[in-house]
Protein backbone atom coordinates (compact mmCIF):
# COMPACT_ATOMS: atom_id res chain seq x y z
CA UNK A 1 0.00 0.00 0.00
CA UNK A 2 1.35 3.64 -1.04
CA UNK A 3 1.06 6.30 2.12
CA UNK A 4 0.90 9.40 1.68
CA UNK A 5 2.29 11.95 3.85
CA UNK A 6 -0.06 13.52 6.53
CA UNK A 7 -0.66 17.73 7.10
CA UNK A 8 -0.51 18.20 10.76
CA UNK A 9 -2.45 20.20 12.80
CA UNK A 10 -1.43 22.40 15.21
CA UNK A 11 -2.99 19.66 17.43
CA UNK A 12 -1.09 17.20 15.80
CA UNK A 13 2.26 18.82 16.33
CA UNK A 14 1.96 19.34 20.00
CA UNK A 15 0.83 15.57 20.20
CA UNK A 16 4.35 14.40 18.58
CA UNK A 17 6.27 17.16 20.62
CA UNK A 18 4.94 15.74 24.04
CA UNK A 19 5.68 12.16 22.38
CA UNK A 20 8.85 13.70 22.10
CA UNK A 21 9.57 14.64 25.56
CA UNK A 22 8.09 11.40 26.84
CA UNK A 23 11.14 9.02 25.37
CA UNK A 24 13.72 10.98 26.40
CA UNK A 25 12.99 9.73 30.03
CA UNK A 26 11.85 6.84 28.93
CA UNK A 27 14.98 6.06 27.27
CA UNK A 28 17.11 6.88 30.82
CA UNK A 29 14.76 4.73 32.40
CA UNK A 30 15.56 1.89 29.97
CA UNK A 31 19.07 2.14 29.34
CA UNK A 32 21.61 1.90 26.51
CA UNK A 33 20.00 -0.90 25.57
CA UNK A 34 16.93 0.31 23.64
CA UNK A 35 17.03 2.63 20.70
CA UNK A 36 13.67 4.78 20.50
CA UNK A 37 12.64 6.19 17.44
CA UNK A 38 9.66 8.88 16.91
CA UNK A 39 8.69 8.81 13.42
CA UNK A 40 6.84 11.71 11.92
CA UNK A 41 4.29 11.22 8.78
CA UNK A 42 4.41 14.74 7.66
CA UNK A 43 7.47 13.89 5.68
CA UNK A 44 8.23 10.41 4.95
CA UNK A 45 11.61 11.48 3.71
CA UNK A 46 12.62 12.99 6.83
CA UNK A 47 10.33 11.33 9.43
CA UNK A 48 12.69 10.95 12.48
CA UNK A 49 11.73 13.79 14.60
CA UNK A 50 13.37 12.45 18.00
CA UNK A 51 15.67 9.28 18.43
CA UNK A 52 17.70 8.21 21.45
CA UNK A 53 21.01 5.41 21.37
CA UNK A 54 20.74 5.96 17.29
CA UNK A 55 24.60 4.84 17.59
CA UNK A 56 23.02 1.32 17.13
CA UNK A 57 21.85 1.86 13.64
CA UNK A 58 23.75 5.63 12.85
CA UNK A 59 20.36 7.21 12.33
CA UNK A 60 19.76 10.53 13.37
CA UNK A 61 17.20 13.15 13.51
CA UNK A 62 15.86 13.57 9.63
CA UNK A 63 16.65 10.47 8.67
CA UNK A 64 13.97 8.88 6.62
CA UNK A 65 11.44 6.12 7.53
CA UNK A 66 12.14 2.52 6.73
CA UNK A 67 10.63 -0.30 5.38
CA UNK A 68 9.97 -1.82 7.82
CA UNK A 69 8.10 0.71 9.76
CA UNK A 70 5.96 1.05 7.02
CA UNK A 71 5.07 -2.55 6.85
CA UNK A 72 4.46 -2.40 10.70
CA UNK A 73 2.17 0.59 10.17
CA UNK A 74 0.57 -1.59 7.19
CA UNK A 75 -0.10 -4.02 9.80
CA UNK A 76 -1.35 -1.76 12.13
CA UNK A 77 -3.71 -0.63 9.91
CA UNK A 78 -5.63 -3.75 9.27
CA UNK A 79 -5.79 -4.72 12.99
CA UNK A 80 -7.81 -3.75 15.78
CA UNK A 81 -4.53 -2.05 17.74
CA UNK A 82 -2.79 0.71 17.89
CA UNK A 83 0.97 -1.22 18.60
CA UNK A 84 2.60 -4.64 17.18
CA UNK A 85 5.56 -6.24 18.73
CA UNK A 86 7.55 -8.62 17.07
CA UNK A 87 10.94 -10.23 16.69
CA UNK A 88 13.93 -9.67 14.12
CA UNK A 89 17.71 -9.21 13.40
CA UNK A 90 19.13 -6.20 11.51
CA UNK A 91 21.49 -6.29 8.34
CA UNK A 92 24.58 -6.60 11.46
CA UNK A 93 22.51 -10.05 12.44
CA UNK A 94 21.86 -8.82 15.98
CA UNK A 95 18.80 -10.11 17.21
CA UNK A 96 16.05 -7.47 18.42
CA UNK A 97 12.67 -7.30 20.18
CA UNK A 98 10.75 -3.78 18.68
CA UNK A 99 7.65 -2.88 19.30
CA UNK A 100 5.67 -0.55 16.66
CA UNK A 101 3.09 2.06 18.23
CA UNK A 102 0.98 4.01 16.27
CA UNK A 103 0.36 7.90 17.73
CA UNK A 104 -3.18 9.04 16.71
CA UNK A 105 -3.90 12.95 16.40
CA UNK A 106 -7.14 15.04 15.29
CA UNK A 107 -10.35 12.68 14.35
CA UNK A 108 -8.26 9.80 15.17
CA UNK A 109 -5.36 10.31 12.22
CA UNK A 110 -2.46 8.13 12.59
CA UNK A 111 0.21 11.01 12.34
CA UNK A 112 3.17 9.35 13.81
CA UNK A 113 4.97 6.33 14.99
CA UNK A 114 6.89 5.17 18.25
CA UNK A 115 9.67 2.19 17.39
CA UNK A 116 11.55 0.48 20.35
CA UNK A 117 14.55 -1.59 20.11
CA UNK A 118 15.24 -3.76 22.31
CA UNK A 119 18.90 -5.36 21.45
CA UNK A 120 18.88 -8.16 23.14
CA UNK A 121 22.74 -8.75 22.74
CA UNK A 122 23.60 -5.90 24.80
CA UNK A 123 25.71 -7.17 28.04
CA UNK A 124 24.26 -7.92 31.19
CA UNK A 125 26.77 -5.54 32.71
CA UNK A 126 25.28 -2.57 30.47
CA UNK A 127 21.53 -3.87 31.62
CA UNK A 128 22.62 -4.08 35.32
CA UNK A 129 23.92 -0.37 35.41
CA UNK A 130 20.24 0.95 34.42
CA UNK A 131 19.16 -0.98 38.02
CA UNK A 132 21.65 0.28 39.85
CA UNK A 133 21.82 3.88 40.59
CA UNK A 134 25.07 6.06 39.25
CA UNK A 135 24.93 8.95 41.27
CA UNK A 136 27.00 8.79 44.85
CA UNK A 137 24.32 8.80 48.18
CA UNK A 138 21.51 7.95 46.04
CA UNK A 139 21.44 4.49 47.21
CA UNK A 140 20.85 5.73 51.45
CA UNK A 141 18.08 8.27 50.24
CA UNK A 142 15.28 5.86 48.08
CA UNK A 143 12.51 7.83 46.53
CA UNK A 144 9.36 7.39 48.22
CA UNK A 145 6.34 6.38 47.40
CA UNK A 146 2.77 5.99 48.66
CA UNK A 147 -0.16 4.12 47.53
CA UNK A 148 -3.26 4.65 48.99
CA UNK A 149 -7.00 3.96 48.24
CA UNK A 150 -7.86 7.55 48.52
CA UNK A 151 -6.57 11.51 49.22
CA UNK A 152 -7.52 11.21 53.32
CA UNK A 153 -5.01 8.19 52.74
CA UNK A 154 -2.47 9.54 50.94
CA UNK A 155 -1.93 12.56 53.03
CA UNK A 156 -1.52 10.20 56.47
CA UNK A 157 0.97 8.01 55.04
CA UNK A 158 2.98 10.79 53.31
CA UNK A 159 3.20 12.56 56.42
CA UNK A 160 3.88 9.52 58.65
CA UNK A 161 6.70 8.95 56.59
CA UNK A 162 8.38 12.50 56.51
CA UNK A 163 7.22 12.97 60.55
CA UNK A 164 9.35 9.83 61.07
CA UNK A 165 12.23 11.26 58.95
CA UNK A 166 12.24 14.30 60.78
CA UNK A 167 11.66 13.66 64.36
CA UNK A 168 14.56 11.48 63.82
CA UNK A 169 17.28 14.48 62.48
CA UNK A 170 18.49 15.39 65.27
CA UNK A 171 19.64 18.32 63.93
CA UNK A 172 16.34 20.09 63.28
CA UNK A 173 15.45 22.15 66.16
CA UNK A 174 12.41 20.88 67.95
CA UNK A 175 10.83 24.25 66.83
CA UNK A 176 11.30 23.31 63.45
CA UNK A 177 9.75 19.84 63.19
CA UNK A 178 6.75 20.82 62.17
CA UNK A 179 7.92 23.83 59.75
CA UNK A 180 10.09 20.62 57.89
CA UNK A 181 7.14 18.60 58.18
CA UNK A 182 4.96 20.79 56.15
CA UNK A 183 7.74 21.89 53.70
CA UNK A 184 8.47 18.00 52.93
CA UNK A 185 4.69 17.67 52.24
CA UNK A 186 4.80 20.46 49.81
CA UNK A 187 7.77 19.05 47.77
CA UNK A 188 5.68 16.04 47.66
CA UNK A 189 3.13 18.02 46.30
CA UNK A 190 0.76 17.36 49.02
CA UNK A 191 -1.07 20.54 49.01
CA UNK A 192 -2.07 20.26 45.38
CA UNK A 193 -4.60 17.67 46.73
CA UNK A 194 -8.14 19.65 47.90
CA UNK A 195 -8.51 20.57 51.80
CA UNK A 196 -5.04 19.45 52.18
CA UNK A 197 -4.15 22.29 54.33
CA UNK A 198 -6.32 21.71 57.02
CA UNK A 199 -6.39 18.12 56.84
CA UNK A 200 -2.38 18.30 57.24
CA UNK A 201 -3.05 21.47 60.07
CA UNK A 202 -5.52 18.69 62.04
CA UNK A 203 -2.74 15.73 61.95
CA UNK A 204 -0.20 18.40 63.15
CA UNK A 205 -2.26 19.63 65.93
CA UNK A 206 -2.05 23.10 64.62
CA UNK A 207 -3.54 26.19 62.58
CA UNK A 208 -4.30 26.36 59.24
CA UNK A 209 -2.98 29.57 59.05
CA UNK A 210 0.39 28.11 60.89
CA UNK A 211 0.59 25.76 57.87
CA UNK A 212 0.03 28.78 55.31
CA UNK A 213 3.15 30.52 57.13
CA UNK A 214 4.96 27.75 56.58
CA UNK A 215 4.48 27.21 52.56
CA UNK A 216 5.19 31.48 52.58
CA UNK A 217 8.10 31.18 54.26
CA UNK A 218 8.95 28.48 51.60
CA UNK A 219 8.28 30.35 48.98
CA UNK A 220 9.81 33.66 49.80
CA UNK A 221 13.14 31.51 50.49
CA UNK A 222 14.01 30.68 47.21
Amino acid sequence: MAYQSVDLTLVDQEILNSYSNMIEGLACYLGEGYEIVLHSLENYEHSVINIINGSHTGRKIGAPITDLALNMLEKIENTDKDYITYFSTNKKGEPLKSTTIAIRGEKRRIIGLLCMNLYMNTSLNDFVKTLVPQTPGLLGQPAMENFADNSDELIESTLRSIRERVMNDSSIAPSNKNKMIVMGLDDYGIFNIKDAVIKVANLLDISKNTVYMHLRNKQNSK
